[in-house]
């Protein structure tokens, strides 16, 4: 394998693990908390479907966090009027409580970034992980 590529898996694996070891202590999986935090923060009510095409994963995923969130009594389900199959995914005020008190910790690490990258090399930095994502969920597709 190439420096250059052992580097750069080196240097994606601790920004990871620095990312994601900000989010310790938490009630509830780190996917379930940024599931949670989806539902508080739309706009609109969220069902499965809309949750998985939002993460990227396949809806059994979301079911598996969603009945760890109703288990726990973070959601509850609204049935659909139209459809007796579908449901929508309404935070409880155990869930929005749990939200307002760690979402700030979320974003401490993109407002560190931002400030210490400057805006420019910050929009980079999405930009470039966003094309990044865009390669590996194609691939992912692909097979």
């Amino acid at each position: 394998m190439s420096d250059k590529l052992m580097k750069g898996a080196e240097t994606v694996s601790l920004f990871c693990r620095l990312n994601i070891n900000t989010k310790k202590d938490l009630p509830i999986r780190s996917s379930e908390m940024g599931l949670l935090i989806f539902i508080c923060k739309s706009d609109k009510l969220v069902t499965p479907v809309m949750a998985a095409d939002f993460f990227k994963v396949k809806k059994p995923m979301i079911t598996s966090m969603v009945l760890n969130l109703l288990k726990h009594e973070y959601i509850e389900k609204i049935p659909s009027l139209e459809d007796k199959r579908s449901f929508s995914l309404n935070p409880t005020e155990k869930a929005r409580q749990l939200v307002d008190e760690t979402y700030s910790e979320y974003m401490k690490t993109m407002k560190l970034l931002r400030h210490k990258l400057g805006a420019n090399d910050f929009g980079k930095l999405v930009a470039l992980l966003e094309r990044s994502n865009t390669i590996l969920l194609e691939g992912k597709n692909n097979g």
